[in-house]
């Protein structure tokens, strides 16, 4: 009777469950879409920074777009699924602007590959060992606003010169004004403006309307435009227009990859990429492909925990690996995360199906895409990244004590006026030097007595 009882009464076993299930369920929740169509609308919201770096460097070095195309594609996928969050995946632009403005016996495509791999394995190293979370824990905040003001104006002021002026990519740079009228004139380019403004306004959610219910047939109706996909509507347009201006394109269309080989390179080639490429760019991938973005995505999504640490990591790894075939060395971007952001980007999905995109054009296409991208209307692009470099801009608007506002001004003014690295560390002199300065204050007005630790 006893042991019958103990038999009734004890409790039942607890399934085991498979590692593996965590693991899918993550990858579920990081890969859904919140809203199908803003999701869609949201991967076209970093193009204005990719498409012109990834058409210069093919048009001046020969980069293999179909390679890069694959491996970005790739990238993208893998990043949305591990972050959930529309992480986005850009070209190393210090690397890129160095490759275009020398010649090819200088930097050519095996000191590219190599300034890739070197600044990937460093980022690397510094994610690993964990320096790379010490040094995010440690920036204080106003130096991080101030870095990515600077790049979202940088942003902005790069897409006024692409609605304004004509672009030579091949050799960056500007080459006359842009006609009134045309398939690529300055009319197009501001209505595509205009058209983002009314549908996307200034993002901020009509919710106060909503809940006091005031002007409900208003409010219904800016729901309905808030709901166009602009983004997407644009790129399509410039698509549709690009075959317009040269119909000859379909012509050219070759179907098939491109032949993935290994990129040979020389102690000449390490040499000229770790010392042209990596030393400049280094700065710029901590600070904001790693600092600015993981603070970015805090704000933007604060329920979604990942570290410094594994942001780096995946740079690193991103380069480590892809470089040695010819794909373009990348990061990710504030400025990126910010456009997505500003378009409907809100989940890994997002970036995952734009990875998708870029591979299955990679395989199917190669590198035939080139002579769509070329004739793309520049205009267009612009008008994305002026959104893309507003957003990103607008993270600096939490600077509410006059101390905080003095250093991220001074090292936003210093970056643009030189380099991001310049202007980290006169931020960073600066907030020592005033902390110093209210350190004896019982009650300081300016800079708080503590360096500022990110979450």
């Amino acid at each position: 009777m006893e042991s019958q009882s103990q038999t009734q009464t004890s409790p039942p076993e607890t399934p085991k469950r498979s590692p593996f299930t965590g693991i899918f369920h993550k990858l579920k929740t990081n890969l859904v879409f919140r809203s199908k169509l803003a999701e869609v609308n949201g991967a076209m919201g970093d193009l204005g920074t990719y498409i012109p770096i990834v058409l210069a460097l093919t048009l001046a070095k020969d980069l293999d777009l179909g390679t890069t195309l694959i491996f970005t594609g790739i990238y993208n996928a893998v990043t949305g699924a591990v972050y959930g969050v529309p992480m986005p995946v850009q070209p190393m632009k210090s690397i890129a602007a160095v490759a275009i403005s020398s010649t090819a016996e200088e930097f050519g495509i095996p000191e590219i590959m190599a300034a890739g791999i070197c600044t990937g394995g460093i980022l690397f190293v510094l994610g690993i060992s964990g320096l790379m979370q010490f040094v995010f824990n440690v920036i204080p905040l106003s130096v991080v606003r101030g870095i990515q003001l600077s790049q979202g104006l940088a942003f902005a002021m790069s897409a006024v010169k692409y609605v304004r002026k004509e672009q030579n990519f091949s050799k960056s740079k500007s080459v006359g004004d842009r006609p009134w009228f045309g398939l690529d004139g300055l009319v197009l380019a501001l209505a595509c403006v205009l058209f983002i403004v009314l549908v996307n306004g200034d993002g901020e959610q009509e919710e106060e309307e909503e809940r006091n219910g005031s002007r409900r047939r208003w409010v219904w109706i800016r729901k309905v435009v808030s709901n166009v996909p602009s983004a997407l509507l644009i790129f399509l347009l410039g698509v549709v227009l690009a075959f317009i201006r040269k119909p000859s394109i379909v012509h050219d269309i070759k179907f098939g990859p491109s032949k993935i080989k290994l990129v040979r390179m020389d102690k000449e080639a390490w040499k000229n990429g770790f010392l042209k490429g990596t030393i400049p760019q280094l700065p710029l991938s901590v600070l904001n492909s790693v600092v600015a973005v993981c603070k970015l995505s805090h704000d933007l999504f604060p329920e979604k925990k990942f570290s410094a640490t594994s942001v780096s990591m995946t740079v690193g790894l991103m380069n480590m690996v892809g470089c040695w075939f010819g794909a373009m060395p990348t990061c990710h971007g504030a400025g990126g995360l910010a456009g997505q952001y500003k378009f409907g980007g809100r989940s890994g999905g997002c970036v995952a199906l734009l990875g998708v995109a870029k591979l299955v054009l990679g395989l199917v296409l190669g590198g035939s895409l080139v002579g769509i991208m070329e004739k793309f209307p520049v205009g267009v692009l612009g008008a994305l990244l002026l959104f893309a470099g507003i957003e990103l801009a607008m993270a600096a608007r939490d600077m509410n004590t006059k101390g905080d506002a003095f250093v991220m001004l001074v090292c936003t003014a210093v970056s643009l006026g030189s380099n991001a690295a310049i202007g980290f560390v006169a931020g960073i002199v600066l907030y020592v030097v005033l902390w110093m300065r209210n350190y004896a204050r019982v009650k300081p007005t300016g800079l708080p007595l503590q360096v500022d630790q990110h979450p």
